[in-house]
């Protein structure tokens, strides 16, 4: 197998003895460039209009190195606090970054900060799995050292064998979800049932004190609406006793024309105002909402969190109600509701 190199100098080391500078020429006598140094530059989502603060250069290509022992991979650090090798095996399909640099910090407590770098600069997120970052070379950074790490080809395997390798892991999984799926399923409904008794316990409180308000906004809506049938009785006794006993149908028909036409007027501002026709159910439900919010202010009755409580005690029903029903663990919510 390959081993992966990588290449930097620390920052901060104590300096060597000087020796007198040996200048070797070229055949034309004039002195050889110098090396090349790789600044890693660290990359925050977009390029900044401003220089970024560069690591240290990288440091000698035996610091960090990757051998295959037994088909999984062997990264090979030294430790920047012990100055020793340390080997650390991990699991490409399984182990993550973030793991594999909680690892290196646990090992070693002197490093405050472990992170890794595409060779582009831009950052690898934790949640990668190792089986991804080991096929492209990348940097990892400790502390203020960057290590240039160039992981070895592994040999590609045969379509027959990839096949057979796909089977084994769709078969471990089965297995596992198999072997873990009643524990997982009993330690999520006792989490669910937790949740419910919770939100209950906040929604008992709200839910009298809606119930008051409720019933004063619809005492108050069925008011105005007896209210409206006595002056409507009381218009059209005033007009019987001013056409037959007062006057003549000749006097107060104009007198009738234009109370119909006032009352189409008024009918037509409220849908100006409500952009909604003067339907008699709609206009008893508005009135209703205008007495219970205007009740609620009043009362300090939280509105918005009631409807969030009853959002989140429903979504934790209905996940609940999945949870029992092990035919429906596997389908979306939609055909759940169609089947419903």
């Amino acid at each position: 197998m390959l081993a992966g190199l990588g290449r930097a100098v620390r920052s901060g080391w104590p300096p060597a003895k000087r020796q007198p500078p040996v200048l070797l020429g070229g055949r034309d006598g004039r002195p050889p460039p110098s090396a090349p140094q790789v600044r890693l530059w660290r990359h925050a989502g977009a390029w900044r209009g401003r220089e970024g603060a560069p690591y240290s250069t990288l440091v000698p290509s035996d610091e960090v190195t990757i051998n295959y022992r037994h088909g999984l991979p062997v990264i090979t650090l030294t430790l920047p606090t012990r100055s020793e090798r340390c080997r650390f095996t991990v699991k490409p399909m399984v182990t993550t970054v973030g793991t594999f640099l909680q690892d290196v910090q646990r090992e070693d407590k002197g490093i405050e900060r472990a992170e890794v770098f595409a060779t582009d600069g831009s950052k690898v997120s934790d949640a990668t799995l190792m089986e991804v970052l080991l096929m492209n070379d990348f940097k990892l950074v400790i502390n203020n050292t960057a290590y240039s790490v160039s992981p070895p080809v592994k040999d590609k395997l045969s379509s027959e064998h990839a096949t057979e390798m796909e089977d084994i892991k769709s078969l471990v999984h089965r297995l596992f979800v198999a072997l873990h799926l009643e524990d997982h399923q009993i330690r999520k409904e006792k989490e669910l049932l937790q949740k419910l008794d919770h939100l209950k316990e906040e929604l008992l409180p709200l839910e009298q004190m809606k119930a008051r308000i409720t019933d004063s906004a619809d005492a108050k809506t069925s008011r105005l609406l007896w209210v409206g049938l006595a002056l409507m009785s009381t218009q059209g006794g005033a007009l019987a006793w001013l056409t037959w006993w007062v006057y003549s149908w000749d006097i107060m028909e104009p007198v009738t024309y234009f109370i119909t036409y006032g009352s189409a007027m008024a009918f037509y501002a409220y849908f100006v105002l409500t952009k909604q026709d003067y339907i008699y159910p709609d206009a008893k439900d508005r009135q209703f909402l205008h007495y219970f919010y205007r009740k609620s202010k009043t009362q300090h009755f939280n509105v918005e969190r009631y409807n969030k409580l009853k959002e989140d005690l429903a979504e934790a029903e209905e996940s609940l109600r999945r949870l029992r029903q092990p035919l429906h663990l596997r389908l979306p919510i939609q055909e759940i509701n169609d089947k419903d």
